[in-house]
This record gives structure tokens, sequence and C-alpha cells, in this order.
């Protein structure tokens, strides 16, 4: 019988997984798979738990956003009936500041008028004074002028008081 290089062949591949048996080899190999699944499996639930944590901390922070822009608002809205209720202040002293100026004006106004009649009929008086001297000299004799002259100042001297 001869022998070839095939049975050649198989008889070291037969004595090669024999030696791979012998060695525990596959049992190496399941252990590592079982290890290396282990630790995987344990990734993966680690990688669940981390997710978990991460949904609650995003619900959280979303949670605290909402509560911080109903928060914005509210001061938004207390600034804008501040702001409004300011500016009707404002309007008001406003308001106020003219209605005091326009009466101060209007004052001022009367009491200009008032002076002015006042310097007017003082004219009017001084000229019918002077008018009445000038007829009184012209048609009276130096005692007469006189006597009305001092009887005129006299009666003008007590309707100005």
């Amino acid at each position: 019988m001869q022998f070839d290089a095939t049975f050649f062949a198989f008889v070291g591949l037969l004595l090669f997984l024999a030696l791979i048996v012998y060695l525990k080899v596959p049992g190496m190999v399941a252990k590592s798979l079982d290890e290396r699944a282990g630790k995987i499996r344990d990734e993966l639930a680690e990688a669940k738990r981390l997710r978990e944590e991460a949904q609650h901390v995003l619900a959280e922070y979303q949670r605290k956003r909402k509560e911080a822009e109903a928060e914005a608002a509210g001061i938004i809205a207390a600034a804008e009936r501040e702001a409004a209720m300011l500016t009707a202040e404002a309007k008001q002293k406003t308001e106020e500041f003219v209605a005091r100026r326009n009466a101060l004006s209007e004052q001022k106004i009367k009491q200009a008028e008032t002076e002015a009649v006042n310097a007017v009929r003082a004219a009017a008086v001084d000229l019918s004074i002077a008018a009445a001297e000038m007829l009184l000299v012209k048609k009276a004799d130096a005692g007469v002028q006189d006597k009305l002259f001092k009887g005129a100042v006299g009666e003008v001297k007590t309707r100005l008081n």
C-alpha cells in the first residue's frame, strides 16, 4: 500500500485536530467568546442605562427650559406693564407741566394786559391833563388858569387813588 500526499495531509489534519481537542482549544475559544459576549452584553446594558439617563436629563432640561421660558414671559409681561405705567405717569406729568405753564403764561398775559390798560389810562390821563391845560391857557387868564389847574389836578388825584 502506498501512501500518497493526500493521505499524509489527512493524517496531519487529524493529528492537528486531536492536538487542538487535547489542549482544550475549543473550550478556550468558547470561553473567550462567552467572555466577549458577556462584555458586549455588559456594554449594551451600560449603553441602555446611559441612554435612559440621557433621556431623563434631556427631559429635565426641557422642563427647566419651559419653566425658564414661562418665567421670561412673566418678566417680559411685568416689564411691559411697568413701561406702560411709567409712560402713562410721564404723560400725566407732562400734561400737568404743560397745564401749569399755560396757566402761568395766561396769568402773565393777563398781568401784561392789565399793565398795558393801566399804562394807556395813565397816558390818557396825562394827555387829558395836558389838553385841558392847553385849553385853559388859551381861554383863561392867569388867575383862572391857576385855579382851574389846581382843581383839575386835585380831582384827578382823588379819582386815581
